[in-house]
Order: structure tokens, then C-alpha cells, then sequence
């Protein structure tokens, strides 16, 4: 409780010290000053008397008071000490803009022990970062922030986190008309966390929505607690997760020191937990702003309507790709539509209402109203204004209007959609925010807005905690028989299959196994490029001249397995970043070929696999492709559970778990092929 309350008084501080007379330190007075701070500022140097025209202190201890914040913007040597005084007097928290600590780790070998020193110092006391640039509460007017911003006070608004200091900066220059509370940058998460920064900021009442920027997760149980935070409290969490790409992980590591993980883990991870995830800064701003004005949104079924075809046809387009949808017009509406528009217009969803109602506030008003409905989850009218330099936008305050009745009348939200962000004015965007209607700013962004807005409002039920990463040591991989031989315990279907040494015995075990039978040479990696794999052998002879031909002379010889329907492989691999990540994909050669998978984290319920797999292009052949019989879907879940069971039992040694493929029939699921790397657990 202590340390929340701790933190609290660093968002919110009636003092702030300013440590550091440097060009950093006057920005944080100015910047107090210019956004109308009531609270104390004491700024501290040794030598200067005064620094922006107030009196200085000559060190942490000559201070008048704890202060509740501290910007510490000095180097990272003195940064120690000074966070050392700050802490002995009890201040609340500080933000420590130095750099050069942990990460600058591969470039100064010394940076991680002064990593350890800063948390020494710090004590109990919170510190945001280091390398980072503090902090903007725009809903009380303070900050400890050495640079410029583009915000403006607000009463509520959506509070946003980033571990780029850059990105926050972008974030504050906005003109969409989103109402920022916070932003807030992590920096290094030394000491305090991205979550437990979210988890702060969604506890004030005037925070609608968090927003974040996510180079690296800090810590599993403090994100999940983050979640569960957000779920109590009613309000959303949306995410800008990056590092698909090896450059973008490098550029990560380098400049937070975080651990970024596989794209597919963090993915999973959010889904999880419920957490929205954006592919882009411009999508961040626009799912932000819907879910500040309308909050989660009930489904993804929406009208779009507009005064030009053109406008409808990318309206229509703009759904492929989301799960968003159009749903048809039904009888109430078509009637409603006809008697507002006549007989000229056709009426369809998107909606294109013609020209000649243009002006006319009662026949758009009846329009709009004519086409919302109590089934629907968001209404959209798309409308450019024009430039304000060279033209009048007296006529689309009509629009503005018809949308507002619109809305009051029949308990829907709408939505104001420009096509361009830059004909979607901020002066008009704020005037929207506070009429209650989202403004939001280009099609394909708004789109994207609109499915995450969507899926954020589903209803899911709790997840399990995740299986916590632990580095596994002097990994090894079993031989494929002992790796089934060991999913076998834990209820896997496995081949009937036998060992053996020489190509003699090879024929002769195949006998008592039965044909046909598959061959394959044992201690080697790539066997089916190294010609060790031979399939659908029908004779003893067959299988003596494959094995002869084979570059090994030990051999495991399985039933060849027949009726298959699909294949799919099924696959646990330890992240360091966010656990073991479970990928289900179509197997067999055609993994790499079709690139279609899902990734979850385990555990994973039944009733996510079973959706996972529905998710697959590959479950069409699942479900029985064109009369063909459907696979046994029942078998196929529970040989993932029992995976997954493995996996929770060998945690901490295992870093693999392969099944490619699990050969899928109309009466079972057997793992034909098996891989496995398992070592010990890190203490």
C-alpha cells in the first residue's frame, strides 16, 4: 500500500524538485509554468542561485519538504546519490532521465552495476526509468517533462504508457481530438514497470482508457494484474506491441534492455488477457478515442453512411481483412429508409443517401435515424469537412446535428468517420468528443478501431496464470522414440513401433509390427533431406533395402499410419518473454507452405484450442471438406491437452515440444512424428 501511495504522489504532486541546472531541468520549470501547475517547484543545485527565476536549494537535504516529485536531471553517476537523498527524505517518487545504465549494458560493461546501485538507492521510493522523459498529468496540470508537448488540460481522457520517450512526444502532438490524461514513459523499467504504471493510472476515475506502447513485457504477474485491474474497473487496455521483425528486437533491446520475445507470444498473450492489440501508432490514437467516446463496443455489426457511392464502395471495402460487419438492412429499416429518401435511392448497407438531402438537417436526421438500429453496435457517417483556410463548413454543421439526434434518439453510438485524418479538423474532433460522438480520422485506422473496439467487448471468462519462463540449461533432444514414449505417459497417441540395430533386424521387426510400415534412421536432425525417412513399405525385403541404403545403422520402424484427413503440427516452445507459446498450424510439408497458424499461451483451456482450430484454414478439412468425413475432433483436443499437460509437468527443463504432424482421422489422432528438447532448469 505504501509503495501505491508512493506512486500515486509522484503522478500527482502538490511539490516538485527539479534536480539539475542544465537545459533539461529549466524545461521541467517552464513547462510547469506554461500548462498552469499550482504546486510547489524547488529546484536544486549546488552552485547557482536561481535557476528560471526561482530561488535554487543547494542540495536534497536543504529542501523544505519531502518533495512528492523529483526530476533528477543530472548525470548517472550523481543520478545514484541524488535518488539515495531523495529517498532518505522521504519524497514520494522520481523520474531519472540519465542514461547509461542497463541499457547501455552491451556497450559498457559497468552499466548493469549501476543499475543495481540506482535501486539500492531508490530504497522503497519510486523511480520511473531511467533514459526516460518523466511524465505529463494533463488532468491536474503537472509534469516532470524536459521537452515539448502538444496536450492541452482535460477533465477526463485516456492515460497512455510507452517505454519511448520519442513515441510519447509523437503521442502528445496529435490533432485527432483524442483527451490524453496521462502519458507517461517507462524507460528502462529499472524499478517500476510499465504494469504497475498502468495499473496506477487506470485507478483515477478520470482515466477512460489506457493505452500502450510495448517494446517488452516487464513482468508476467504484474501484466496480468494489470488486466485484472482493467477488468474490475470497466475500462479497456489497447496495445502497440512491436518487434515482429529481428531489427525491430534489436532496436528494443538496445534501448530499453528488454526482453521482446516472439511476435506470436505477445500476441497470444494479449489475447489472453484481453487486451486490444493495434498494428500502428495512428490505429492506437483512433481505437483510443472510440473507446474514451463509446467504450467497448457491443459486436462488430455497423452502418456506414454517406452522400457518395465512392465513399460507400471503400466503406464496404475497408471490412475485408477485419472482423467487422455489414449486416443487411431488415424490414423495419428498408420501410423507415424509403419513406425518408423516396423512391430514387437504393437502399442498401453501406448506404450512399444521394446529394439532395444534402442541407436539408430533418431528411438527414430521418435518414440516420431510419437506418440505426437497437441490433447494431455502431453507426458511422462519413463526412470530409473542408479546409477552413479557403472554404465555409456552415452546411456540415447540419450533418453534425442529424448525427446528434441521431444518437439521442435511438441509444446507438455514432461515429463522425473522415476519410483523410486531415479533413477531420481537431476544433471539429473535440467539438465530437464532447458532444459524446467519435470523431475518428481515416478509413482503414478507424476500421481497424472499429474490430479491436469490437473484440475488446466480448465477454471471455477468466484465464489461468501463465506458466512463468525460466531458463533451461545444457538442452538436449531426445531420440523420437523416447520423446513419444513419453508424451505416450500423459495420454498421447503414438504409432505401434520398435527399435532396432542393423538392417536384418529391421526386416524382421517390421514382420511382427504388421505392414505397411514407415522407416526411419535414428541420430539424425534433417531425416527426411539426409534419404533417412521410407514410407509405405509393404515386405520384409522392402524394408532390409531401405534401411541398407539408410546413412545410420539404428532405425525405429512405426505402422504406417492410413485415413489420414489432415495433418496438423502442434508445438510448444518456451519464450522467454511471455512463457511456453503454443502454435497450431497445418502440418506435415505443408507448415511453411501455407503459413497458417495460431498461437496460444499455455495453459491454454479446451475451449480455446477448440476455437484456435476453428480459426485454421486447414479446419475446413477438420470439419469434412466437400463430403469427405470430418476428423475426430474430440481426439485432436484432447491430444493438445495432454501436450499441454506435459509441458506443465517438465516446466523449467523443457524448451520444446513438437508434435509435426499429428495425423488426423475420422476416429483418432496419432503423433507421428515427435520432437523434443528438454535440459535443467536454472536455478
Amino acid at each position: 500500500m505504501q509503495s501505491a501511495n508512493r506512486l500515486q504522489r509522484l503522478f500527482r504532486p502538490r511539490s516538485i524538485a527539479v534536480v539539475g541546472g542544465g537545459p533539461w531541468g529549466v524545461n521541467v520549470i517552464d513547462k510547469c509554468r506554461e500548462i498552469g501547475y499550482q504546486g510547489e517547484i524547488w529546484p536544486v543545485h549546488p552552485t547557482k542561485d536561481q535557476i528560471a527565476g526561482l530561488k535554487t536549494f543547494a542540495s536534497v537535504a536543504d529542501l523544505p519538504g519531502a518533495p512528492d516529485a523529483a526530476f533528477v536531471g543530472v548525470n548517472r553517476n550523481t543520478t545514484i546519490q541524488v535518488v539515495r537523498d531523495l529517498n532518505a527524505i522521504g519524497a514520494g517518487g522520481a523520474v531519472c532521465f540519465a542514461s547509461g545504465f542497463l541499457e547501455a549494458k552491451e556497450e559498457d560493461a559497468g552499466a548493469s552495476a549501476l543499475q543495481d546501485q540506482l535501486l539500492d538507492a531508490a530504497g522503497d521510493m519510486k523511480i520511473i526509468g531511467p533514459n526516460c522523459y518523466g511524465f505529463v498529468n494533463y488532468l491536474d496540470g503537472a509534469l516532470l517533462w524536459p521537452d515539448q508537448h502538444g496536450g492541452t488540460t482535460t477533465q477526463s481522457g485516456v492515460a497512455i504508457v510507452t517505454q519511448s520517450s520519442n513515441i510519447a512526444i509523437n503521442l502528445t502532438m496529435q490533432q485527432r481530438g483524442l483527451p490524453i490524461a496521462y502519458v507517461v514513459t517507462a524507460g528502462n523499467q529499472a524499478q517500476t514497470g510499465l504494469s504497475e504504471i498502468g495499473t496506477a493510472l487506470l485507478q483515477d476515475d478520470r482515466v477512460t482508457a489506457l493505452g500502450l506502447h510495448i517494446e517488452g513485457i516487464d513482468d508476467l504477474r504484474a501484466f496480468e494484474a494489470l488486466a485484472d485491474t482493467a477488468r474490475s474497473l470497466g475500462k479497456p487496455i489497447v496495445a502497440l506491441k512491436v518487434g515482429k521483425s529481428s531489427q525491430a528486437q534489436v532496436a528494443t533491446i538496445s534501448h530499453t534492455a528488454s526482453l521482446a520475445g516472439s511476435d506470436a507470444g505477445a500476441t497470444a498473450l494479449l489475447r489472453r488477457l484481453g487486451i486490444g492489440q493495434v498494428t500502428s501508432i495512428a490505429a492506437l490514437v483512433e481505437t483510443l478515442k472510440l473507446l474514451h467516446v463509446a467504450g467497448p463496443l457491443s459486436s462488430a455489426r455497423i452502418v456506414s453512411m454517406s452522400c457518395s457511392g465512392g465513399e460507400a464502395s471503400l466503406m464496404a471495402d475497408s471490412v475485408v481483412g477485419h472482423n467487422v460487419t455489414y449486416p443487411p438492412l431488415n424490414t423495419r429499416q428498408t420501410t423507415d429508409l424509403r419513406a425518408a429518401l423516396g423512391p430514387m435511392v437504393a437502399l442498401a448497407n453501406p448506404l450512399d443517401y444521394n446529394t439532395y438531402i444534402w442541407g436539408d438537417e430533418a431528411a438527414m436526421t430521418a435518414t440516420f435515424s431510419a437506418m440505426m438500429d437497437p441490433s447494431l453496435a455502431l453507426g458511422c457517417v462519413v463526412l470530409d469537412f473542408p479546409r477552413a483556410d479557403r472554404c465555409n463548413a456552415r452546411e456540415w454543421d447540419k450533418v453534425i446535428n442529424a448525427v446528434a439526434a441521431t444518437q439521442n434518439a435511438r441509444g446507438v453510438p455514432m461515429a463522425i468517420l473522415a476519410s483523410l485524418p486531415e479533413t477531420m479538423p481537431e476544433p471539429v474532433a473535440r467539438r465530437l468528443v464532447g458532444m459524446g460522438i467519435a470523431p475518428l480520422s481515416g478509413i482503414a485506422e478507424s476500421i481497424e478501431a472499429i474490430a479491436v473496439a469490437a473484440w475488446i467487448g466480448q465477454t471471455r471468462p477468466l484465464a489461468e496464470p501463465v506458466l512463468l519462463p525460466c531458463p533451461v540449461l545444457n538442452t538436449t533432444t531426445m531420440s523420437e522414440a523416447d520423446g513419444k514414449a513419453a508424451l505416450q505417459k500423459y495420454g498421447v497417441n503414438v504409432p505401434a513401433s520398435a527399435r532396432v540395430t542393423g538392417a536384418s533386424a529391421a526386416g524382421e521387426i517390421a514382420e511382427k509390427i504388421g505392414f505397411p510400415v514407415v522407416l526411419k534412421g535414428e541420430g539424425i536432425a534433417h531425416k527426411t533431406e539426409a534419404g533417412a525417412v521410407a514410407l509405405n513399405l509393404t515386405t520384409a525385403a522392402a524394408v532390409r533395402a531401405a534401411a541398407a541404403s539408410m546413412p545410420c545403422d539404428s532405425f525405429l520402424i512405426e505402422e504406417m499410419i492410413t485415413g489420414t484427413l489432415a495433418e496438423l503440427l502442434v508445438g510448444v516452445v518456451l519464450d522467454p518473454a511471455h512463457g511456453y507459446v503454443l502454435t497450431l498450424a497445418a502440418g506435415g510439408t505443408l507448415t511453411e507452405l501455407l503459413a497458417d497458424s495460431v498461437s496460444l499461451i499455455v495453459p491454454a483451456s479446451a475451449q480455446e484450442v477448440q476455437a484456435a482450430l476453428n480459426s485454421l484454414k486447414l479446419s475446413a478439412l477438420l470439419h469434412g471438406y466437400r463430403g469427405a468425413p470430418a476428423a475426430d475432433m474430440d481426439a485432436i483436443t484432447a491430444t493438445i491437452m495432454a501436450l499441454q499437460t506435459y509441458v506443465t509437468q517438465t516446466q523449467g527443463r523443457l524448451a520444446e515440444a513438437e508434435i509435426n504432424p499429428l495425423m488426423c482421422g475420422p476416429d483418432r489422432a496419432i503423433a507421428a512424428d515427435v520432437l523434443i528438447k528438454i535440459g535443467e532448469k536454472h536455478d
